[in-house]
């Protein structure tokens, strides 16, 4: 698996207005977004993307339900990492080394191409390649 970079980092709420408060209000960060739904910035310095992820949208996206399992740690945080050229495979070493996947590789309406795994420690981690946050056209290791 070649690591690329860190796309972006994403903390999991069941909260989503009081966390708005925190981090845009409190703490004065450019997020954007619409009612209780995801609010994120592609702004803030050291950080190609920063997201507050609603609980029930962490759960839609890796389950289809926005119900997050009972039997599953629920996330505190999400970290989208870059591997451009091989997703799926990424994702199979990831359960070959023990890590259960969330659900396999698949491109999402938006470009991304991600498969995601949940850490005992409720992190999920997603191995994507998101091109929009690539530098240029084609800054994806010469992809």
């Amino acid at each position: 698996m070649n690591i690329l970079f860190i796309t972006s980092t994403a903390v999991v709420v069941a909260d989503p207005p009081q966390s708005r408060r925190l981090f845009v209000e409190a703490l004065g960060l450019p997020l954007e977004g619409e009612g209780d739904g995801y609010y994120s910035s592609g702004s803030i310095p050291g950080s190609k993307h920063f997201g507050v992820w609603p609980l029930s949208q962490a759960a839609e996206a890796c389950f289809g339900t926005p119900t997050w399992p009972a039997d599953r740690v629920i996330p505190q945080a999400s970290i989208e990492v870059e591997d451009a050229d091989a997703v799926a495979a990424a994702g199979d070493e990831l359960e070959r080394a023990g890590f259960a996947s969330l659900h396999p590789a698949r491109t999402e309406p938006w470009g991304q191409t991600v498969t995601r795994v949940l850490t005992d420690d409720g992190l999920i981690v997603g191995i994507s390649c998101a091109p929009v946050l690539h530098d240029g056209p084609h800054d994806d290791a010469s992809a």
